[in-house]
């Protein structure tokens, strides 16, 4: 009985290294591709990827994502997540990519792969237009509060301004809750993202009385899709598939209906 056990324990251990070690070659591309899905990390950030009255989801980086998906063969779904733990997310694959207006900075770098950049954004100050008098340049807003996207290029960019900085700071869980802040009078100014305050702020919208400060541009910047650091398989399929969206006008097209700058060479 005892001899049985024993060889029992032995084949066990042999299967169990077996299959850590497959998993281990194993690429993430092969990984992704055997379960028949890629997991897209977003937040809800319009125009995005964001919800239309109907309850589905919309926006460029879904729809370019889906793109993508036709041509990989690889089908997506998205997951919302929490913006300040994203690179958790994804280093313990509960998301297998990035994909959600993510600004390429030198520090993301150290911690995962980026694709080709495909948007050119920068980062606006957004007040109240009851202010519009008193806050007319970045130099009368020293000692203002001021909010951000937790863990985003907005709150990157108060940090690293000389007037934003001296003032009191709110993180907040997405950009939208940014702007309700500064409805509410909670906060005098919000940074964030062009794309979604050009998208938004309008006299059509909940958000008609704010406005962008003019002159007041940040930071310029570049979106791409962040995958794992080692995932080099990936980063190229998505790569190629992009390549192809910008030589058939599809990526363009995509930017005009979204009204996004697109990176199209």
């Amino acid at each position: 009985m005892k001899k049985l056990v024993s060889v029992l324990m032995t084949a066990l251990m042999a299967c169990t290294l077996l299959v850590g070690c497959g998993k281990a070659n194993a690429t993430d591309w092969e990984y992704i591709k055997n379960k028949n899905e890629m997991v897209v990390g977003i937040t809800l950030y319009e125009p995005m990827n964001y919800y239309d009255e109907s309850g589905k989801l919309i926006g460029f980086d879904t729809e370019f994502a889906e793109a993508v998906a036709e041509i990989t063969g690889v089908p997506v779904k998205f997951q919302e997540i929490e913006w300040d733990q994203k690179e958790v997310e994804l280093k313990s694959k509960t998301i297998d990519c990035i994909w959600n207006g993510l600004t390429v900075t030198e520090e993301r770098k150290a911690n995962m792969a980026f694709s080709t950049s495909y948007v050119v954004n920068k980062q606006v100050v957004v007040i109240n237009k009851a202010n519009a008098d008193k806050f007319t340049s970045l130099a009368e807003m020293d000692g203002i509060s001021v909010c951000a996207e937790s863990g985003s290029a907005g709150e990157s960019a108060i940090e690293a301004d000389a007037h934003l900085s001296t003032g009191k700071y709110l993180g907040c869980s997405a950009q939208k809750d940014c702007l309700l802040e500064v409805k509410a009078g909670t906060c005098d100014a919000a940074v964030l993202d062009y794309t979604l305050a050009n998208a938004v702020i309008n006299d059509d919208t909940d958000y008609s009385d704010l406005m962008i400060l003019e002159g007041a541009d940040l930071m310029s910047e570049e979106y791409a899709i962040g995958c794992r650091l080692e995932d080099v398989e990936t980063v190229k399929r998505i790569d190629d598939a992009i390549a192809k969206l910008v030589a058939n006008g599809k990526l363009a097209e995509l930017g005009e209906k979204y009204g996004v700058d697109v990176i199209s060479e």
